[in-house]
């Protein structure tokens, strides 16, 4: 008799966004006249720019022709992309990471769920509280969160980072020592972001006590501040303490291409292992690499078009983002976030808590957010809203609320 995994069933409820998605698809059926704007769920809607289209049409094109066919990507991705992230990202920014330090996934998700694995279940986790769902849900997958707690809505051995309005949103030092830590700068739920001073004190605490950090990197295209670190190898030391993982969801728009990459530094060791080798022995058991003409594209993003065009969409989001928080503050709310980050991170008004401000939103004014409760305890009481619509939606959607 087949046993299913008993980690799994330790879950509580659905996926957040899965939660949000039937609740929205219901209202959409029982108010088919209804007019939703969606501000939940962080998915662009601008169409791919045209340094990537064409390389795309390139890639298909020699897919076509037996000389230029590629079958199975090299484990580790190709060299044509992961040289000039090497190179774009990296050591133009004064970071040493070379290119066989960099390994090409389908996107940030998978590998932020799938970094664990090169850990022992006896790990402990320490995570910003609130935080994106899958870095503590792909870690209960794995046996390695103890019971739940429904009532304070807590695992017993992952250690919780509080991040609120007092502490602006970036986590102090945990009292408890964790053996890995996920951070998320510039943050999702919370739009908040770190100087390279403050990460700094992390990478240190890091090598202290031999711990590791996660760092996501995924919304470092937004950056605007100049004392914000785009990479956590801006920092001394981190070789010997960090693994980043980045995205090209949110820089370039390939949320429906798949395209991120992990950087595991060689010096990165415990004792005489390498979790370098760890995770190439990872990669190459269970992934067959993103599709030739998704890299290709992937490249055309470095090119000269390639970074005017995406950094005139994230000026885009930006423009959104920051209307947002504008009408949202003239409108008399408290707001974060939405400088750095392409999120919202506001409190939800007249005591109501985030899932009965979700309701109200969606049945009000047919506005969709995501409750701050979803990412963790400490969201309680806020809500997030997304810049990733186009820019009409965007204004009517904050002139709706603000009719509220």
């Amino acid at each position: 008799m087949f046993i299913a995994n008993e980690d799994y069933q330790k879950l509580p409820g659905s996926y957040l966004f899965s939660t949000i998605g039937k609740k929205v698809n219901a209202f959409a059926a029982a108010n088919p006249d209804k007019k939703i704007i969606r501000l939940g769920i962080g998915d662009v809607t601008q169409p791919l720019c045209d340094a990537v289209i064409k390389a795309l049409h390139e890639g298909v094109d020699e897919m076509a022709q037996a000389s230029t066919f590629k079958g199975y990507a090299p484990d580790l991705g190709y060299s044509f992309l992961r040289d000039i992230i090497a190179q774009k990202d990296f050591k133009d920014r004064g970071c040493d990471i070379s290119a066989d330090e960099i390994f090409v996934s389908d996107g940030a998700k998978s590998d932020s769920a799938n970094i664990q694995e090169i850990f022992s279940v006896k790990n402990r986790i320490a995570v910003c509280d609130p935080v994106y769902p899958v870095y503590v849900d792909s870690n209960v997958m794995a046996g390695r969160t103890g019971t739940y707690n429904a009532e304070t809505e807590q695992w017993s051995n992952v250690i919780y980072m509080p991040c609120t309005a007092e502490n602006g949103f970036v986590a102090e030092l945990p009292k408890e020592v964790p053996d890995i830590i996920y951070l998320c700068f510039p943050n999702n739920p919370t739009g908040a972001s770190i100087t390279k001073d403050q990460l700094q004190v992390w990478v240190d605490y890091a090598n202290k006590n031999n711990a590791v950090i996660i760092f996501d990197s995924a919304y470092e295209a937004y950056i605007s501040d100049p004392s914000t670190p785009h990479s956590i190898y801006e920092c001394e030391g981190a070789r010997t303490c960090a693994i980043e993982i980045r995205s090209f969801s949110k820089k370039a728009g390939f949320t429906g291409l798949r395209l991120g990459y992990t950087v595991v530094p060689k010096d990165l060791k415990q004792g005489d292992v390498s979790l370098h080798a760890l995770w190439a022995r990872r990669h190459g058991t269970k992934f067959n690499g993103a599709p030739y003409i998704v890299q290709k594209a992937g490249a055309a993003v470095y090119s000269a078009e390639g970074e005017k065009q995406t950094a005139e969409q994230v000026a885009y989001y930006m423009k959104n983002a920051a209307y947002i928080k504008n009408g949202l503050a003239e409108a008399g709310y408290t707001v974060f976030g939405g400088v750095n980050a392409p999120y919202i991170w506001m409190k939800t008004p007249d005591g109501l808590t985030s899932w009965e401000f979700f309701d109200r939103l969606l049945e009000t004014v047919n506005v969709v957010g995501t409750p701050g409760s979803g990412f963790g305890p400490s969201g309680e009481g806020y809500f997030r809203l997304t810049a990733f619509g186009n820019y009409e939606n965007t204004v009517e959607a904050v002139d709706r609320i603000k009719k509220m």
